[in-house]
This record gives C-alpha cells, structure tokens and sequence, in this order.
C-alpha cells in the first residue's frame, strides 16, 4: 500500500521516506510491520519524532474523518482532477456524494 502511489527518495525532507513508511505502517494492519518502523524511526530520529509524525498521521486521520463525517463537498476545483481516483476507491458511491 502507498499513500498516494508509488515514488522513490524521500520527498524533498530529511528521512522522508522513512517519515512516508512510518505513516503507511501506522493506517495499514501490520502490527509486526508497524513496530518495526516503529523502532527504526526511534533509532534514526528519537523519540521525540515518534511522537510528533504519529501526531501528524493521527491528526490527518482526524480531518478526513471531520469532512467525511460532515458530508463536506469537493471543491468544484477538485471534481475533475480527482474524477479517476474517486471513481477506482468508489467515493462516488458514498451516501454523501449526492451533496456534490
């Protein structure tokens, strides 16, 4: 699984792809998988970054579920853009897709 696809480097940001990593493991079903980064992330960056990029993850987690929960419409910007994807996951199914 990949957040937003496949990609090598580490995005442009010290540890990124292990930031990246770290955020898959924390929203997949690995536990093993999970610790694992888990560990490697404390050994590389502290414990310190644990807390903060699981913060991050939990915190957009949190907003996805706000406006999804809310039936929080896409921007009229975003329809066409985001046509493929929505219609590959089956957003446009959802209840709330008929307030777009």
């Amino acid at each position: 699984m990949a957040l937003i696809g496949e990609a090598d480097g580490d995005g442009g940001i010290p540890d990124g792809a292990l930031l990246a990593r770290f955020a898959e493991a924390a929203i997949g079903d690995s536990d093993e998988n999970l610790a694992a980064i888990r560990s490697e992330l404390i050994d590389t960056l502290g414990e310190a970054a644990l807390v903060d990029a699981s913060a991050i993850v939990a915190t957009f987690n949190a907003i996805d579920r706000v406006a999804d929960s809310t039936g929080i419409p896409i921007d009229d910007a975003r329809l066409a853009p985001t046509a493929d994807l929505r219609q590959q996951l089956g957003i446009d199914a959802f209840p709330s897709r008929d307030s777009v």
